[in-house]
């Protein structure tokens, strides 16, 4: 595939003005009313930037008011139990990036006083915290000139100078970091980082851009050569997997078993029901394998009963079927082959941060 694209240093000053009017003015009407806009906060501005990451804006809005709301600041969530933190990320998926969340904001408290450091350097020493949430904690909070790339801008710069190879290589990332530095202006960085997001986000999307409505459309060499749907070019579809996963809800005296997920394992830090893939076919291999591997998994025997429901989800290129299970504690003791393991009231369930089919089924269960 052809590389060939406007290097950076040929957007002229002349070139670089116009775009920069036409973007400010157009994001002066275009503006998404968008809960972290409403102020320059870093802490604000850093917990945004957490949850956008492969999640979209209509879905963050919630989870962000809930989440400054129950922990208002860095301090509020540094101190914060990880179980209290995970259970109001519940939902937003990829929860690795709330617990680096917490880790960083312990961090910012024992390293810096509780003040978010200014400086992109810095900012990215801290747990989970790259290059490019660097420069928009700097850029939007503290108004540094320091160059974002995300998703959206990774497009509409490969678009604005029709960078025809794959945007993510390093020979691409280097082209464009380069290009997002030298079209910043000198002054109102935040407004201008943010306006370059919304503009792909709003008008820049994926497929079938609306050229007609962007601002700086006779300012892309996409555009006229003709390539705006070409670039950049498709990626390749993932090929998926599909497994058979088991989750049993073991009960004794009232309680059922619930077990942390361990360090390493999907779902790292939240509670689950006993759970794994399963290999076996019919209901007597089946009960056969339950057994086997509750017991491996948490150290006891249980007497497996009845399906209680299919569930099926996706998780990264894994297509599953989950198939939930009864069942009642018969012996043993408990000795967890990897996280904690604990007996609790199904009215309690509430209280512990489970993923999206571990919630499901919790209702299942409060509700039986």
């Amino acid at each position: 595939m052809a590389t060939e694209c406007i290097s950076p240093t040929i957007l002229d000053s002349r070139w670089k003005q116009r775009f920069r009017r036409r973007l400010l003015a157009w994001y002066a009407v275009h503006e998404r009313d968008l809960p972290w806009r409403r102020s320059k906060n870093p802490y604000r501005v850093w917990v945004s930037e957490a949850m956008l990451q492969q999640t979209q804006v209509a879905t963050v809005q919630a989870y962000f008011r809930r989440f400054v709301k129950a922990l208002p600041n860095v301090r509020k969530l540094a101190a914060a139990d990880e179980r209290d933190v995970l259970r109001l990320w519940e939902g937003l998926g990829y929860y690795r990036r709330a617990r680096q969340l917490h880790a960083a904001a312990q961090r910012i408290v024992a390293e810096h006083g509780g003040q978010f450091p200014r400086d992109v350097e810095t900012l990215q020493t801290l747990p989970g915290i790259g290059r490019y949430t660097a420069g928009a904690i700097a850029s939007i909070a503290f108004d540094q000139r320091a160059p974002i790339l995300e998703a959206n801008t990774i497009r509409l710069l490969s678009r604005l100078v029709a960078y025809r190879d794959d945007p993510t290589k390093s020979a691409g990332q280097r082209l464009l970091w380069r290009t997002a530095e030298e079209i910043l202006p000198r002054q109102d960085i935040a407004r201008f980082n943010q306006a370059l997001m919304e503009l792909g986000s709003l008008v820049c999307t994926p497929n079938q851009p609306k050229c007609g409505e962007c601002p700086v459309a006779s300012l892309c060499a996409a555009r006229a050569a003709g390539l705006q749907e070409k670039i950049p070019p498709a990626g390749r579809k993932t090929q998926f997997i599909d497994i058979t996963e088991a989750a049993v809800v073991v009960r004794k005296r009232g309680q059922v078993l619930l077990r942390q997920c361990p360090e390493g394992q999907r779902w790292a830090g939240l509670w689950d029901f006993p759970r794994f893939e399963i290999q076996s076919e019919g209901p007597l291999f089946v009960r056969d394998e339950l057994v086997a591997k509750v017991r491996e998994q948490t150290g006891i025997v249980i007497d497996p009963g009845p399906l209680l429901k299919s569930m099926k989800h996706g998780v990264t290129r894994y297509r599953i079927r989950l198939d939930c299970y009864a069942g009642s504690y018969r012996s043993g003791r408990l000795a967890p082959a990897g996280g904690e393991l604990r007996w609790t009231k199904p009215e309690e369930l509430d209280a512990y941060p489970l993923s999206a089919t571990g919630r499901r089924l919790a209702r299942l269960v409060h509700g039986a």
